[in-house]
């Protein structure tokens, strides 16, 4: 067996999905109920890698993951983005018209709601996992029951798809980190994406002022991202991710960075995925 991944979910979910795109088909999957559990199977060396959720194109950040990896001091080595297909399944044979309820994670239903205005009499079920609900009509033999699961959930449980796609928006991506308990080191030509954190001083302008650092050392900024410190009030920390064409830019804005904002760390240095 290859490399052990942690992922949020089980068999079948989109982290699944990405861990596949990631890694190929040759690895073990440690399945997670939490976030939390990723981060635990990464300290203790249980797990190789880890692959989390970060933000999503409709619903934004999933702020906090971020603290996670930054408190943890566990490294972003990579990302994937993954194109959001919400598929309505049940057990084969049934119709849509012999639904009853639609089980789901609150998410996946909250990105289908308008298809479910046409079907009043659905009663819509939070749960925790997309997957997880599809696996539980498989082995339940649930009727009447329908999950909004990904393709990949419907071939692994059995079940068939009787509405495809019913996500309102459908132009929906997710952004994928890939973890890692020690830092990949990547050659620094095939490095153009860094992922930082810092705080700045209560003075006037002076998240501008790294900003414009950033831009005057040729980096593109593509996130930031906010948060409290919570062990100071009105304190905050940002998240940003930065790309670059010349790693010699990125290393001369991180040495500056360095001086001119408090608490400056790397979250990792990897290649720049792009959206397919």
């Amino acid at each position: 067996m290859g490399l052990k991944i942690a992922i949020q979910g089980i068999k079948g979910s989109n982290h699944h999905q990405v861990a596949s795109d990631f890694f190929g088909e040759d690895i073990e999957l440690l399945e997670c109920l939490s976030f939390d559990a990723i981060i635990d199977h990464l300290l203790t060396g249980t797990a190789d890698k880890g692959i989390m959720a970060i933000e999503n194109s409709i619903a934004g950040s999933i702020i906090p993951n971020y603290n996670l990896v930054y408190h943890n001091k566990i490294h972003i080595i990579g990302e994937h983005y993954l194109s959001i297909h919400h598929n309505l399944m049940a057990l084969p044979g049934t119709t849509l018209e012999d639904i009853k309820e639609v089980h789901s994670h609150p998410m996946a239903l909250l990105q289908c709601k308008e298809f479910f205005k046409g079907y009043p009499d659905i009663k819509l079920v939070e749960s925790m996992d997309t997957a997880e609900t599809a696996k539980r009509i498989k082995e339940g033999k649930l009727a009447n029951i329908g999950a909004i699961a990904p393709k990949m959930a419907a071939d692994l449980y059995d079940l068939n798809i009787i509405a495809p796609e019913i996500q309102t928006i459908k132009n929906n991506a997710t952004r994928f980190i890939i973890l890692k308990k020690q830092n990949k080191v990547l050659p620094k030509e095939e490095i153009n994406k860094a992922s930082l954190r810092f705080i700045t001083d209560h003075k006037r302008g002076s998240l501008a002022t790294v900003l414009n650092v950033m831009s005057d050392c040729n980096l593109n900024l593509t996130k930031i991202q906010s948060l409290p410190v919570i062990e100071t009030p009105w304190k905050y920390a940002f998240f940003v991710d930065v790309t670059f064409d010349d790693y010699e830019h990125f290393s001369k804005a991180k040495a500056l960075l360095e001086i001119m904002s408090e608490d400056f760390t790397v979250l990792g240095e990897y290649k720049n995925a792009l959206l397919l």
